[in-house]
């Protein structure tokens, strides 16, 4: 993008503040900030220009039911069906692995890749390494598992640097590859684009759900045809328990006929926090905890159990066929309130205390509506569900640490 087609655009959206001081940036920050404003959504633009004009679509009321799961007991009755399947599909080299790993560790007071966390306590064991260690388990024989790592540009050049310094773990090299995950640029409350540095736009990922866009803009569609991979397992970085590629839960689906799969747990309680499994207006979805009234959060079957009781743990497996059907099927953004630094007209780096703005974001759990179908895979979450999220209490590393002992993982 030139700097007069840059201009242009700006101007039609009322957004020429971003060229100030055009002319003191170095070449390659010229370069960087029309490339930055050349990605731009300016539909994301419009919806925070809606919501301030009043405008914003309101959803139409939606028909919400119940999306039984296959669970635990039927699981087992054709477990070996299953896994035969599973394997079948691994040892062929259909599968591969997606991680989710753009996040920092800020929370749990890191300042890396929250892959990085050392989650050991008689030694290092790192996040990175455990996550490692349970998709070796799903190789079978000789087959190695491709792995895709979905890094963004604030831990990227970490993570690569981490993964080669412990030698990549001792998975083969030649099968993970690292790929960014696409940014978004944020605006204040009244839909103006904020900058972070002289030149360069506040950004920040693109959520989730931008995994496949993002890898398909890195050039990976080609490697993952080349290998003859059918089928995409995603999953979430900060989950130290969970199965990856695990054969029972590739087979089931497989055999399912449906086009994804999802892992879920029960519920601990009506209002725990975690998407829910269910049916709107008739195409699977996953619909947000606050999303349900309380008299659905509490209604319970004959034999007493939470009708809506099945919640997603951010393990999914996905038919590439599928995702490359929908891949350019825009998928909803959610206008997220964020604090976000920026820097002022005087060039001052500004730290917010509280929220000052939006982000934009897309999220995996709405690929599932646009997938068609979905088989819901129920898993024992002391087994396979232990989220890091904050460092004491509730989902945390102090939780994650005994449940990892319960299941026999030395730490």
């Amino acid at each position: 993008m030139t700097f007069d087609e840059a201009f242009k655009v700006l101007k039609d959206h009322g957004q020429e503040h971003v060229l100030n001081g055009f002319n003191e940036l170095s070449d390659k920050e010229k370069e960087i900030l029309l490339n930055q404003i050349g990605d731009i959504d300016w539909d994301n633009i419009a919806l925070v220009k809606s919501r301030i004009n009043g405008t914003e679509k309101k959803e139409s009321e939606k028909k919400i039911m119940p999306l039984p799961a296959l669970e635990l007991s039927e699981i087992e009755s054709k477990k070996d069906e299953y896994r035969a399947a599973g394997n079948k599909a691994i040892q062929d080299g259909r599968t591969a692995a997606v991680l989710l790993a753009g996040g920092m560790g800020t929370r749990l007071g890191l300042d890396k890749p929250k892959g990085e966390l050392d989650i050991g306590e008689t030694g290092n064991l790192y996040l990175f390494e455990r996550l490692v260690e349970n998709l070796k388990t799903s190789c079978s024989g000789n087959t190695s598992i491709p792995l895709y790592i979905m890094t963004s540009e604030k831990n990227d050049e970490e993570t690569r640097r981490f993964f080669k310094e412990h030698d990549y773990f001792g998975y083969p090299k030649e099968d993970i590859n690292f790929f960014i995950q696409e940014m978004a640029p944020a605006v204040d409350f009244h839909g103006k684009l904020l900058m972070e540095a002289p030149g360069r736009l506040a950004t920040s990922p693109n959520g989730n759900g931008g995994w496949f866009s993002s890898l398909a803009r890195a050039g990976l569609i080609d490697d993952l045809h080349r290998r003859g991979v059918e089928w995409i397992n995603i999953f979430s970085v900060d989950n130290p328990l969970q199965n990856i590629c695990d054969p029972v839960f590739v087979g089931a689906t497989i055999l399912s006929g449906c086009k994804s799969g999802s892992k879920v747990v029960r519920k601990n309680d009506p209002h725990e926090k975690m998407g829910v499994v269910c049916l709107i207006d008739d195409m699977p979805s996953v619909i947000e905890y606050y999303e349900l009234t309380e008299e659905m959060a509490d209604a319970r079957d004959e034999k007493g159990s939470l009708i809506y009781g099945f919640g997603v743990i951010l393990n999914y497996l996905f038919s590439i066929d599928k995702l490359e059907e929908i891949m350019n099927d825009k998928l909803p953004v959610h206008i997220v309130e964020k604090k976000i630094p920026y820097i002022d007209e005087n060039g001052t780096l500004i730290k917010p205390t509280e929220p000052n703005g939006y982000k934009f974001e897309s999220l995996v759990v709405d690929m599932v509506r646009l997938m068609g179908d979905t088989l819901p895979f129920e898993v024992a979450r002391e087994k396979e569900f232990a989220p890091i999220k904050n460092l004491h209490g509730v989902d945390s590393l102090d939780s994650a640490r005994e449940l990892l002992k319960k299941a026999g993982v030395r730490i």
